[in-house]
């Protein structure tokens, strides 16, 4: 089973997609796809779907879905083997899978087998810990290469064309976190090899998205600087200086007031400090300064 969430929902056994058009069915598949190889407790499916007030049919409706996944799982296993004329042993042994093999009805709730298939979350995130790394190591070409790679992997928002509740919500914003701390380490490692110049677009993109954001700001500060430009650094401090004021009653952190002193007080940029930015330490920081603009 391949499975990609980092972008529109995709399922596919055997190379064919497993993909239902309803709504509810769809957040079933994709949270199930999430939690691949985990179970999932029929309580959280439920509250995926209907909130804190369930109907009493609840639990017989989500069987519903199961059944109907599992017949397009069906579909899709016996589509995959009649696709081979010659089939390999291997080939042989999926014929004998089921769907229930596939879609397993645990004690408690619901498991997704994923029969050792591609994920893009889990690549991108052995991508990603593979650059931090290299951050930590000060390779910053390879943490470079790294991390553009596992951006790549992004199609758009994450389940774009799933419509969300609170299970799956919480997971996109996970999600989209993570990818925004690889973006992070991505553009300080380039800062790193001295390609400010080539920054200045992407990063007046994404300080107008973020607009509270302050490393991303503090990256085009020192981008702007390092290509000659010290007045638009230091507007760019004033505008971001303006939005926490106004959108979160916040003050510039001390890190970004330093940085602006050092562009008003001399010439030469100080570097960029390497330290990497983990995930757990982006989400606590999307708490407080975070606002995105879409």
């Amino acid at each position: 089973m391949d499975i990609d969430v980092l972008g529109p929902l995709g399922v596919r056994v055997n190379g064919v997609a497993v993909m239902p058009t309803a709504p509810k069915p769809r957040k079933v598949l994709a949270l199930l796809a999430l939690h691949v190889d985990r179970v999932l407790p029929v309580d959280l499916l439920i509250e995926e779907l209907w909130g804190q007030r369930p109907p009493r049919s609840a639990r017989t409706t989500l069987q519903t879905y199961i059944l109907q996944l599992r017949e397009l799982i069906g579909a899709a296993l016996q589509a995959g083997a009649a696709r081979s004329a010659e089939l390999e042993p291997a080939s042989q042994d999926m014929m004998s899978v089921s769907a229930k093999d596939v879609l397993v009805t645990a004690p408690g709730g619901y498991l997704l087998r994923g029969g050792g298939g591609a994920s893009d979350v889990q690549k991108f995130e052995r991508l990603a810990g593979m650059g931090y790394r290299a951050m930590d190591a000060e390779d910053f070409a390879g943490a470079a290469r790294l991390l553009r790679e596992a951006l790549s992997l992004w199609s758009g928002s994450a389940l774009a064309d799933v419509q969300t509740g609170a299970q799956l919500e919480m997971e996109v914003r996970r999600l989209e976190e993570t990818r925004l701390c690889a973006l992070y380490q991505r553009i300080e490692a380039d800062l790193r090899l001295g390609r400010h110049r080539e920054l200045l677009g992407e990063l007046t993109v994404l300080v107008s998205r973020y607009r509270t954001h302050e490393n991303l700001h503090g990256q085009f500060m020192l981008a702007l600087h390092r290509s000659g430009r010290r007045g638009e650094a230091l507007s760019v401090y004033q505008r971001l200086r303006q939005a926490l004021v106004r959108d979160l009653g916040l003050e510039p952190s001390a890190g970004l007031r330093r940085l602006q002193r050092a562009i008003l007080e001399t010439s030469e940029a100080p570097a960029p400090a390497a330290r990497v930015l983990r995930p757990e330490a982006l989400a606590g920081a999307s708490r407080d300064r975070l606002v995105r603009v879409d």
